[in-house]
């Protein structure tokens, strides 16, 4: 039996297929128009997922019907990634607060400088979160 040259390897890899649809399969069609660059962000996000253009936006579309998925603008990832980070000084500054309490318990001294400094920090991580969180919530679209 001839082994396939690579080229032919090469392509039968790039064929992209769809699953079959566990409802049947699908018979009903609608056209969907896209500018030059919107197309070309369409066709990499596709290409990123292996899958032909009509399956990928057929994919996205039923997953954010179904709720699967939420569309984020790609300014809230920089608001994601600040709450990711808030969350991480929020933890830190619990486990000082910790450290604090503990020391108070064993009848230790704690200056003022240490609490106005951890104090200081909770402040700034809070207030934080809450612009994090006041951007999300302004870039949430109501559901009708």
């Amino acid at each position: 039996m001839d082994e396939p040259s690579t080229a032919e390897d090469a392509r039968r890899r790039r064929v992209r297929r769809r699953e079959r649809e566990p409802g049947g399969p699908r018979s009903t069609r609608f056209k969907v128009t896209y500018n030059r660059a919107e197309l070309a962000l369409v066709e990499q996000a596709a290409d990123r997922e292996n899958q032909a253009l009509a399956a990928y936006v057929a994919r996205s579309a039923l997953a954010v019907a179904k709720e699967a998925v939420v569309p984020v603008s790609v300014d809230a990832r920089e608001v994601l990634q600040e709450l990711i980070q808030s969350r991480g000084q929020l933890r830190r500054i619990g486990n000082n607060l910790n450290q604090i309490a503990h020391v108070l318990n064993s009848d230790g001294d704690i200056t003022d400088e240490h609490l106005k400094a951890v104090l200081a920090r909770v402040h700034a991580a809070v207030r934080h979160v809450d612009e994090a969180t006041l951007q999300v919530m302004r870039e949430r679209r109501p559901r009708s």
